[in-house]
């Protein structure tokens, strides 16, 4: 995993850099920006760039293409989402609906704040946040966001998050006290990043599975777990 923060930055600067970062890697490991990939051609140099909303209209294949519209319709949302707010609908509709389709390079960016917790709400729409992931072969392989540097604003996320736990969601952001507390001592504007280092190499190397370019399964402490128990497993990620 690659993890970095950048100050004085924000999502619309992480992009730029990823644009870049991705390129550079791709021609540093192969010599060019088009890679093969279980016989499909990816091209790090062309990324492309989607809000979640926009995802949802253009890879929507469920009848006719909705609207921005009704993308933004809770009552829309809630048709084709069991999710109790009109954020996590959306969330879920594009994960069961775009992601897999996302094969060539692509930023997916502007989410609900429901299902971004650290990350700094849009000026013009505080329903959404400055946050982007990065999909290639249809796997997520970054995330990315302005953090959120406000300690009371970080505090009602949090709050807002244990009451989604309280209602059965268990992928809810806990409470964190000491992060609060390091936020109130200050925090300039920054971005921060983290990118799926065991995915990206799968893509460059054309590998199948994961355990193709990782070792931990084979240094786990003998009697943590067997190791076909262990490359089940993996075989589900």
């Amino acid at each position: 995993m690659l993890e970095f923060y950048q100050a004085y930055t924000d999502y619309l600067g992480l992009m730029d850099l990823t644009a870049e970062l991705l390129k550079q890697v791709a021609i540093d490991a192969t010599g060019g920006t088009e890679v093969d990939y279980q016989g499909t051609r990816i091209d790090f140099g062309a990324l492309r760039k989607f809000t979640m909303r926009e995802a949802v209209i253009e890879f929507w294949n469920h009848g006719d293409r909705p609207t921005h519209e009704q993308v933004k319709d809770p009552a829309w949302l809630k048709q084709h989402s069991g999710k109790s707010t009109p954020g996590e609908a959306l969330a879920d509709i594009f994960e069961r609906v775009v992601e897999s389709q996302l094969i060539q390079p692509t930023i997916i960016y502007d989410y609900p704040v429901e299902v971004s917790p650290l990350s700094k709400n849009k000026p013009d729409e505080p329903e959404m946040v400055e946050r982007f992931e990065i999909y290639v072969a249809g796997m997520e392989i970054g995330n990315a966001y302005t953090e959120l540097n406000d300690p009371q604003e970080q505090r009602r996320r949090f709050d807002f998050q244990l009451g989604m736990r309280e209602k059965g969601n268990e992928e809810a952001h806990q409470m964190d006290e000491d992060y609060i507390r390091a936020l109130s001592y200050g925090m300039p504007p920054t971005g921060g990043e983290g990118i799926g280092i065991d995915r990206l190499t799968m893509i460059l190397t054309n590998s199948r599975s994961i355990r193709d370019v990782i070792l931990f399964p084979l240094l786990r402490p003998e009697g943590t777990i067997g190791l076909a128990d262990q490359l089940r497993a993996l075989d589900r990620i």
